[in-house]
């Protein structure tokens, strides 16, 4: 059987999505399949540029639940670091694992070693993408709601790899998302076009705006994340001052439906994407959507290597 890679929320047939969500509440409900062990005997890599907390965690956590066993990789680990081609990485991991969870900056990266790999690949975050992440943000909303169809959706701030990623996956589920980002900070367009026409046949929506107070009147969800990602340092003092409109504060939170949740996918620079009270505010969910990393790739593994 061909085996399949988890590159982008565009992998995913509507339907596999669902299956997936579905899996994962499953998976949470009953406290994990300690029973099942579906990850028995396998290996799975988890090769990472970057550094992480939850991603790493919760990957590690979820393969041990399911049976399996986790090898961590940084750059120092491995050839890469000394010029290795990613195809003869990819190819000699593939004699080794099962799968191999790869987080990095470029999308390219994760792309060449799904291809000449001969094992599943999972896109634990690039620069352009984050599809795990997205897999539990649907998981949390789809919690605090009766249904995904129809749940209005605002993502405030940087249209960066969060964003991407959110539209894609709130397209394939008629989520009403809109998008508030200030001029410069735009998603992906390719991305963008690709939600909006998904979205027309889901029936759902995916809107850009300008206004922030605007977009948030009347959501069921408010979504944030940092103004400066890993690498973009150097622009922090610029991107304060071109996003300090599009905090997520009580004024935004008052422009909202009025048990309108909070989202963040983690780490908060507290006080500048989003205020310290709204982190810690009794709508917030971002505790449970940190926890839904480990659930939402369970389901996944479970999925890829079956």
């Amino acid at each position: 059987m061909k085996k399949r890679d988890f590159i982008t929320l565009l992998d995913l047939e509507p339907k596999e999505l669902k299956m997936l969500l579905d899996r994962s509440v499953e998976m949470k409900r009953s406290g994990t399949a300690l029973n099942e062990r579906p990850l028995k005997g396998k290996s799975v890599g988890i090769l990472f540029e970057k550094a992480s907390t939850r991603t790493r965690v919760s990957f590690e956590v979820g393969i041990y639940q399911l049976g399996g066993q986790s090898i961590f990789l940084s750059p120092r680990d491995v050839h890469l670091s000394r010029g290795e081609p990613l195809s003869d990485t990819a190819k000699v991991l593939s004699r080794y694992l099962s799968a191999l969870v790869v987080r990095t900056y470029s999308q390219e990266t994760v792309e060449t070693l799904a291809r000449e790999g001969s094992i599943p690949v999972i896109n634990a975050l690039t620069d352009l993408t984050h599809p795990c992440q997205t897999l539990a943000d649907l998981q949390t909303i789809k919690e605090n709601s009766d249904t995904l169809e129809g749940t209005r959706v605002v993502y405030l701030g940087d249209g960066n790899n969060v964003a991407n990623s959110l539209i894609i996956g709130c397209s394939m589920t008629g989520i009403h998302l809109k998008l508030a980002c200030p001029q410069g900070y735009d998603p992906d367009p390719h991305f963008l076009a690709e939600g909006i026409r998904r979205s027309g046949i889901a029936g759902g929506s995916v809107q850009l705006v300008r206004d922030p107070e605007e977009a948030c009147r009347g959501a069921h969800f408010l979504y944030t994340d940092v103004w400066t990602s890993m690498g973009q340092e150097e622009e922090s003092k610029k991107r304060r001052k071109d996003l300090a409109a599009y905090q997520l504060n009580t004024a935004r939170l008052n422009d909202a439906d009025p048990g309108a949740k909070i989202l963040h996918c983690l780490p908060a620079h507290r006080g500048e994407e989003i205020t310290e009270e709204l982190i810690d505010h009794p709508q917030s969910t971002i505790c449970d959507q940190a926890e839904n990393r480990l659930h939402t790739q369970k389901a996944l593994l479970e999925w890829l290597l079956k």
